[in-house]
């Protein structure tokens, strides 16, 4: 069988096999029930999902005919290198200057990675994303995460 996109190819088999390592990996843990999911029945049911989903890409990779071949180019290391040190940037901001200091970092840092940056848009995108946030994760879930910086606690 011939490769008809290069790009669905590699990325359906990424995801594949992110997704069955994720789902393996929770077979550790214990699964629970539907009334009481344990630690293993989110990421097992994720896992799944994403393999599913690789799967249907690899499938129509292989089946359906693109124009060109869909060809992949080379690695863009500018915005991979801004994605993963501002990820980075966000691990050592959070404990030490709180959820509302390093989230707005982290949305903008990363905003810089893609070629049609706007100022209002990203900061608009931080002020969303930390108040969902802290509503899902601290107000909802109950979480000990720190939101301010440590000399304003």
């Amino acid at each position: 069988m011939r490769i008809k996109s290069e790009k669905d190819f590699w990325s359906g088999l990424m995801f594949l096999a992110v997704g069955i390592g994720f789902a393996w990996g929770a077979t550790g843990y214990s699964f629970g029930s539907s009334a009481r999911p344990g630690p293993a029945y989110f990421p097992f049911g994720l896992g799944l999902l994403l393999a599913l989903l690789g799967a249907i890409v690899l499938f129509k990779a292989l089946v359906i005919e693109v124009v060109g071949g869909d060809r992949i180019g080379g690695i863009a290391w500018r915005p991979l290198a801004i994605v993963v040190g501002s990820v980075a940037l966000f691990g050592v901001l959070l404990p030490w200057q709180g959820l509302f200091v390093a989230l707005p970092v982290l949305v903008l840092t990363t905003a810089l990675a893609g070629d049609e940056f706007l100022w209002a848009e990203a900061a608009a995108s931080a002020v969303v994303l930390t108040a969902a946030s802290w509503f899902i994760f601290v107000w909802g879930l109950g979480l000990s995460i720190p939101l301010l910086p440590s000399f304003m606690r």
